[in-house]
C-alpha cells in the first residue's frame, strides 16, 4: 500500500479559499455545495493540523535554544 503524499499547506489553503469563494456566491446546487462544504472541512483541519505541527516544532527550536522568551500575540 503506497502511502498519500500530504498536500502542502499553501495548496490547502488556496483551496479553502476558493471553495469559500464559490460557496458565498450561492450558484452551487444543494449537493455541490455540501460537497464543497465537506472538502472545507477536510482542508481546514489539514491546515490547522500543519500550524500545530509548526507550532510545536517552534517551541522545540525555542526550547532547545533556550534564548527566547515566547509572548502571546496581541494586535495593538
Amino acid at each position: 500500500m503506497s502511502k498519500k503524499k500530504p498536500i502542502p499547506f499553501e495548496v490547502s489553503l488556496a483551496e479553502l479559499e476558493q471553495l469559500v469563494n464559490q460557496l458565498e456566491q450561492g450558484d452551487l446546487s444543494l449537493e455541490d455545495a455540501l460537497k464543497s462544504f465537506e472538502r472545507g472541512v477536510a482542508l481546514t483541519r489539514l491546515c490547522q493540523t500543519a500550524l500545530s505541527e509548526a507550532e510545536q516544532k517552534v517551541h522545540l527550536l525555542i526550547n532547545q535554544n533556550d534564548t527566547q522568551i515566547l509572548e502571546p500575540y496581541t494586535n495593538e
